[in-house]
C-alpha cells in the first residue's frame, strides 16, 4: 500500500546541479523514495543544472532526464563506446564539448507537474504551467500553459495574456509569509477582477 505526502525538496538535497525554490514538493509515496537518486536521472558529469522555483507541485514518478543520456548523433554511431572501458574512452574521437548541449533545466514558479511526466534535457517550463500526466516534454512550455501527451502539445492557456502578464508582474511566488497570510484567499479565488487588486495591495503593503 502506498500513501502519498508532500516532501518539500528544498535544503534536502546533496547534489550543487539542482536548485530547488521554497515550498516546491515532491508527492512521495513510498519511505524509501528518493527524489533525487530515483527521479533526477543520469545527473553526473556535464555542464547543465536542473533549476526549480518555489511553489512547484511535483507528482510521484516525474521524471527529469538529464544531459548525461545525450548521445552524439552526428557521428556515425550514437553508441557510448567511452563508458565500455579505458582503451575505448583513449580511442573516442570526440570530447565532452563535443556532445549535444542544451542548456540548464529550468521549471519556473508555481507549476504542477502531473504524475509520471518526463521532462527532457534543457526544457524551459513557464510559471504557472500545468503539465499532464504522463506527458514527454520535449520542448519549452510557455507561462501558464496546460500541455499533456507524448510529445506534450498545447492545449490551452490558463488566463487571458493580460492576466499571464499580470501574474508575471506580480510575482506573488516571492510574497514574504506575511504577505501570503493575506494572498491566500485571493490567490484561490475565482473572483478573478477582485482578487487582482487585493494582491497588487498586497504586493505594495497597502492591504488592510
Amino acid at each position: 500500500m502506498t500513501h502519498s505526502q508532500n516532501f518539500y525538496l528544498k535544503g534536502t538535497l546533496r547534489s550543487k546541479k539542482i536548485s530547488v525554490g521554497k515550498y516546491t514538493y515532491f508527492a512521495k509515496e513510498k519511505l524509501n523514495e528518493d527524489f533525487e537518486e530515483d527521479y533526477v536521472l543520469y545527473n553526473r558529469e556535464g555542464r547543465s543544472n536542473l533549476i526549480i522555483g518555489n511553489f512547484t507541485s511535483i507528482a510521484n514518478g516525474v521524471q527529469f532526464i538529464m544531459p548525461s543520456a545525450n548521445h552524439a548523433m552526428e557521428s556515425f554511431s550514437t553508441f557510448p563506446f567511452m563508458t565500455v572501458n579505458k582503451k575505448w574512452f583513449k580511442k573516442t574521437s570526440m570530447t565532452v564539448e563535443d556532445m549535444p548541449y542544451k542548456g540548464d533545466t529550468i521549471i519556473g514558479h508555481d507549476v504542477w507537474i502531473g504524475r509520471n511526466a518526463t521532462i527532457l534535457p534543457g526544457i524551459k517550463v513557464g510559471n504557472g504551467a500545468v503539465i499532464g500526466s504522463n506527458a514527454v516534454v520535449s520542448k519549452d512550455v510557455p507561462d501558464y500553459a496546460i500541455v499533456a501527451g507524448n510529445p506534450a502539445r498545447l492545449i490551452r492557456y490558463r488566463f487571458p495574456a493580460d492576466t499571464i502578464t499580470f501574474l508575471n508582474e506580480l510575482e506573488w511566488w516571492h510574497f514574504s509569509d506575511e504577505q501570503l497570510d493575506l494572498a491566500i484567499p485571493f490567490l484561490t479565488s475565482l473572483d478573478i477582477k477582485k482578487s487582482k487588486q487585493a494582491l497588487l495591495n498586497i504586493k505594495n503593503n497597502q492591504y488592510t
